[in-house]
C-alpha cells in the first residue's frame, strides 16, 4: 500500500535539503559531540565508545531530519549544533590539555 501524497514531500529542494541533513548534517554533528566529549574527558573511552554510539546518534538524527517540516531549518539546527560542539572542543584543548 503506498504512502498518502498529501504526508509526503512535494518539493524538490526541501526534499533534497532533508536528505543531505539527514546523511551529512546528522554525521558533523554525531562526530563534533564525541569529539567535544573526548577533548574533556578520557580520549581513547570516548573514541572507542564512538564507534558504537556515534552510530546510533548518527541514526536518531536521521530520524529526526525527516520528521521535521523544513529541511532548511534542520540544517540550521545541525550546524548551530556543529559548531557549539566545535567551540567545546576548542575550549577542551584549550583549558583541558591533559585529557589528551
Amino acid at each position: 500500500m503506498p504512502a498518502n501524497p498529501k504526508y509526503l514531500t512535494q518539493s524538490k529542494w526541501q526534499r533534497f535539503a532533508k536528505i543531505t541533513a539527514a546523511i551529512l548534517g546528522g554525521y558533523f554533528v554525531s562526530v563534533t559531540f564525541h569529539l567535544a566529549l573526548a577533548s574533556w574527558f578520557n580520549r581513547a573511552n570516548i573514541l572507542m565508545t564512538m564507534a558504537f554510539s556515534g552510530f546510533i546518534l548518527w541514526v536518531a538524527l536521521m530520524v529526526v531530519a525527516f520528521l521535521a517540516k523544513s529541511g532548511w531549518k534542520i540544517w540550521g539546527i545541525y550546524i548551530l549544533l556543529t559548531f557549539v560542539f566545535s567551540l567545546f572542543i576548542y575550549l577542551g584543548q584549550t583549558y583541558n590539555p591533559t585529557a589528551q
